[in-house]
């Protein structure tokens, strides 16, 4: 549990967005908000992260289901959505918390989140992806 203690150490005294450990070593920070830094580590560091610890601002339903494909071992989220949860559950991914919403909200908190709402409509990780990088423009 040491790697998660120090990714959540590193998240909020760097005020990272997100910071990533692996025996020890950071693997990933960055401070660029939303899920695109989550998205591109997954998609170009995945042998790297396998078996590492994240710490994340937020994560909705789209974040979880990257961690799953990213094979983290354990999770923390200083927001996480029900469905986030239900997810991490499912897959048995250690995971803690400091605040559960119902789910991840946009910018300006006017409605849902639009990578939760197309998190919504799938169940596949490859199909979530396609999307959100359409989304993303990526």
């Amino acid at each position: 549990m040491y790697d998660l203690e120090k990714a959540k150490e590193i998240l909020f005294e760097k005020n990272y967005s997100l910071a990533i450990v692996k025996n020890g070593e950071v693997v990933f920070v960055s401070k660029e908000r939303g899920i695109k830094p989550l998205l591109s580590v997954v998609l170009e560091k995945e042998e790297a992260i396998k078996g590492a610890s994240l710490a994340d601002k937020v994560i909705g339903k789209a974040a979880a289901m990257l961690c799953i494909k990213a094979g983290f071992r354990s999770i923390f989220a200083d927001i996480v959505s029900e469905n986030a949860v239900k997810v991490l559950k499912e897959y048995n991914i250690k995971y803690e918390y400091n605040t559960k919403v119902q789910y991840i909200l946009n910018r300006d908190k006017s409605d849902m989140c639009p990578v939760e709402k197309i998190a919504q409509r799938h169940e596949d990780t490859v199909k979530l992806i396609e999307n959100v990088k359409k989304f993303l423009q990526i």
